[in-house]
């Protein structure tokens, strides 16, 4: 997946069909922090193969997410829309704020397919390969805390916030001192517009 995206920025063009299906199997670096660990022998190949496909910018990114890059499961998205259907939503705007390749963008269902898509990826290669996957939805690859967008102008929110034992720093929400999941239930529910999900 990273090969192709590489690639397609190269030939700066869309990626085709076929393509996507290739980026839509990459899922992150949850987990696998072994991979970036250069004494683990038993990944001494996937190491050395990160070092040189990788830039030293997207090496630095996805070590420093192997703790938080950890993609939904497509059971969980389904059932999440289905209460989305059952509540009454057929469309609108849907942000997603820590959306990594967009899984919750690729399963919408076709109830809802007249939405437009909103999406925040701070990890560099989720973020770009999320905006081969959905090229009509408008994907900002920034932290969250850096990202302008309107209060109350979404209908929907809808992810997988990232967790942990840790702060962001953004200067309209440090006053409460919230855990980085906290930080971003707060800040999304002030984009979701009164009356939204």
């Amino acid at each position: 997946a990273i090969h192709t995206l590489h690639q397609l920025e190269i030939e700066n063009r869309n990626a085709t069909e076929q393509e996507q299906d290739i980026l839509s199997k990459y899922v992150g670096w949850g987990g696998l922090a072994d991979a970036f660990d250069e004494k683990r022998d038993a990944w001494a190949d996937e190491y050395h193969e990160l070092k040189n496909t990788l830039t030293e910018g997207e090496y630095t990114a996805a070590r420093e997410s192997t703790l938080n890059a950890h993609y939904t499961s497509p059971v969980i998205i389904r059932g999440i829309y289905r209460a989305l259907e059952q509540i009454g939503f057929k469309g609108g705007n849907i942000l997603e704020p820590s959306m990594g390749i967009g899984n919750f963008f690729g399963l919408l269902p076709d109830s809802m397919q007249n939405s437009r898509l909103y999406g925040v990826e701070l990890d560099s290669i989720s973020g770009r390969i999320a905006g081969q996957l959905y090229q009509n939805a408008s994907i900002s690859v920034n932290g969250f805390e850096t990202v302008q967008m309107p209060d109350s102008f979404f209908d929907v929110a809808v992810g997988n916030v990232p967790f942990g034992d840790f702060k962001v720093l953004d200067k309209r929400y440090d006053k409460h001192h919230w855990l980085i999941h906290d930080y971003f239930f707060g800040k999304t529910l002030d984009k979701v517009r009164p009356g939204g999900i």
